[in-house]
């Protein structure tokens, strides 16, 4: 049985920009990174594409902020591998050699002629509007404005990652958490040491604008990953009704007094038999059927709940 296939990140707005010639040289920069982070980056890109268009930004500027976001995280060819691969929380130290990503990719663009013009990507995805990002502590609009598109795609990519998602189900939980990241973080202290940070203090890392269209680009991959598991459904259900046709056959067969009669049968389960059915396996296939349809019948109607909860989110 086939399954169907849906991706997160789409990359038919990716096709629609033509790309492919504009990035060449940009996207073999990622050909030496590691497999997990070069798949990242391009998620990031994607995704990064599909909130400029979902934010209305004209092709010019969803053009750079996309190439941007495949060199975001170029620095991390310069971060040892024990680091970067490192599979448990890691310490303060290495979180500081961690963080040195961002200038890092700054600097190898800064310094090659072709990826001098998308510097922004790696130097400003982690900076945060309430100024608790790094490596400037920059605040809200010092921020560019492709700096706070690409951190609200990495921060979503980061965290469907980590938990493996193989379906949307769930995803309202990443959404949360990204709610929680326009929240105030930093209580005003007038008198001490935030006091620097008190014109900030009303604002959270990411753009709530931004993380509030997320939530339309999610709502449509969910849509999207409904339409491919119906039309999935509806391939089940017509093997469905096929195999009980044949089981029908079978019974007839098993039924028939003359060899005549089971010759007759058997040829009709065999005209709609397709390759590796057979007539001693068809009660074990038709259920395997069944079974797979009530999974995918499960993962709609879930599915469906999933969007009613994004839809109530508030940001």
């Amino acid at each position: 049985m086939k399954q169907p296939e849906f991706d997160f990140y789409d990359k038919t707005s990716l096709k629609s920009y033509n790309l492919d010639k504009t990035m060449r040289y940009q996207l073999d920069m990622l050909d030496t990174l590691d497999v997990f982070t070069r798949k990242h980056c391009e998620n990031v890109a994607a995704l990064t594409c599909r909130l400029c268009e979902y934010l209305h930004c004209d092709k010019g500027f969803t053009e750079y902020c996309t190439i941007c976001a495949y060199l975001h995280d170029i620095g991390k060819l310069f971060i040892p591998p024990s680091i970067l691969q490192k599979p448990a929380k890691l310490t303060d130290e290495e979180f500081e050699i961690m963080k040195k990503h961002t200038t890092l990719g700054y600097e190898m663009c800064m310094k090659d002629l072709k990826l001098r013009p998308y510097a922004a990507g790696p130097l400003y995805h982690h900076e945060a509007l309430n100024g608790t990002g790094y490596p400037q502590g920059l605040t809200k609009n010092k921020i560019p404005y492709e700096g706070q598109i690409i951190r609200v795609a990495d921060e979503y990519d980061a965290i469907v990652s980590k938990r493996q998602y193989k379906s949307h189900i769930g995803i309202s939980d990443t959404l949360k958490i990204l709610i929680d990241e326009t929240k105030p973080s930093v209580t005003p202290d007038y008198s001490g040491t935030l006091n620097h940070l008190a014109k900030e203090a009303k604002l959270g890392k990411s753009n709530p604008v931004i993380v509030r269209t997320l939530f339309k680009v999610v709502i449509d991959d969910i849509g999207y990953e409904i339409t491919c598991t119906q039309s999935y459904l509806e391939t089940l259900t017509e093997n469905i009704k096929r195999l009980k046709q044949m089981l029908k056959y079978k019974a007839k067969m098993e039924k028939a007094k003359s060899e005549k009669d089971k010759h007759y049968y058997e040829e009709g389960i065999y005209v709609l038999a397709e390759p590796g059915e057979t007539v001693d396996n068809l009660e074990q296939i038709h259920q395997e059927y069944i079974e797979a349809y009530n999974t995918r019948k499960a993962i709609i109607d879930n599915l469906y709940k999933e969007i009613k909860i994004i839809k109530k989110l508030r940001v």
